[in-house]
């Protein structure tokens, strides 16, 4: 994130930065990648002027073409946790990376909310041991989470539980407005000072489902879940932070081959989502995770297990 203000932006004075704030836009680095129309709306400017505004925004940062080359050094300072699962580690390459949404999709039991719990208190540990020092923000959509479970796992992972309790902003979501008005927090949080490097949302496609059911709002409710991706990827990419997001599973009854489940959300949580791993129960207390679609993972599967302990090996 960069020293520069908002006031520090070509063609903004106090009273728009207030503006600007109190929408949610706290760095140059969230108007440098804004709409214009949407900037144009919060500020009750003209879209060509909230197009220069945003342009004023880039130049500042330097945003500009670069080689590859430079785009690689770029990568190399992408950061990692550890899910604390050697195994889930080798298959990702490393862990959960910073810069990204990576997604979890599976059924019920399948293991979802016991890694984002997990990743919750592995991402408190020093980078030597996995983790990145900093706190994690946790949003519940389904009255999942259990501090009792953070207790479990922080005790094996060699950290003071109530320590770990602390490091955890919690939140939870009661409607897709809500959820997508936490997420907006969350800059308000990370601009504050509070080393957030985790951002969870368990899940994601819920309260949409819940709330735009049937085919007749089915555009609507993926234009605003659209919307909320974005959100995501835009915190996940301007604050250096890793995103998690869980994902249900639903039918689909033109599968007449092969598996007849689907994760939820369209082609919009697929084209949103960084890295997609498929999760699934089996025997003995087993759980097989499948990375499905990624932009630099073979197609591959591991298997682990889920104790009292946490997610383990084998």
């Amino acid at each position: 994130m960069s020293e520069y203000k908002l006031t520090d932006i070509k063609g903004i004075g106090p009273a728009l930065a207030e503006k600007l704030k109190e929408a949610g836009f706290l760095t140059v680095e969230s108007i440098s990648i804004a709409p214009a129309r949407l900037l144009a709306d919060t500020l009750g400017v003209s879209e060509e002027k909230a197009a220069k505004i945003a342009q004023s925004a880039r130049q500042l940062l330097g945003i500009k073409f670069i080689t590859a080359e430079d785009y690689y050094e770029r990568r190399l300072k992408v950061s990692y946790i550890s899910t604390g699962c050697r195994a889930l580690d080798d298959v990702l390459g490393g862990g959960i990376e910073t810069q990204a949404v990576t997604e979890f999709v599976g059924e019920f039991g399948a293991g979802k909310t016991q890694l984002c719990h997990q990743l919750a208190v592995m991402v408190q540990l020093p980078v030597d041991k996995g983790g990145l020092s900093g706190k994690a923000v946790y949003i519940d959509t389904e009255g999942t989470f259990r501090p009792e479970r953070i207790i479990q796992i922080a005790q094996y992972r060699g950290i003071e539980p109530r320590e770990a309790l602390k490091n955890i902003i919690y939140a939870r979501a009661y409607n897709s407005d809500h959820q997508m008005l936490l997420v907006n927090e969350v800059m308000r949080l990370i601009s504050s000072s509070e080393n957030v490097k985790l951002l969870v949302v368990d899940s994601l496609v819920s309260h949409f489902r819940a709330e735009y059911p049937g085919r007749e709002n089915l555009a609507a409710r993926q234009q605003k879940l659209n919307k909320h991706v974005h959100q995501l990827l835009q915190i996940a990419d301007i604050y250096d932070i890793a995103v998690v997001v869980t994902n249900q599973v639903i039918s689909d009854p033109e599968a007449f081959i092969g598996n007849p489940l689907k994760p939820a959300g369209g082609n919009i949580v697929a084209h949103g989502c960084t890295y997609r791993i498929w999760l699934r129960k089996g025997k003995d207390n087993k759980r097989m995770a499948r990375i499905f679609d990624s932009p630099k993972h073979p197609e591959q599967e591991v298997v682990f297990r889920i104790t009292q302990e946490g997610v383990v090996d084998i």
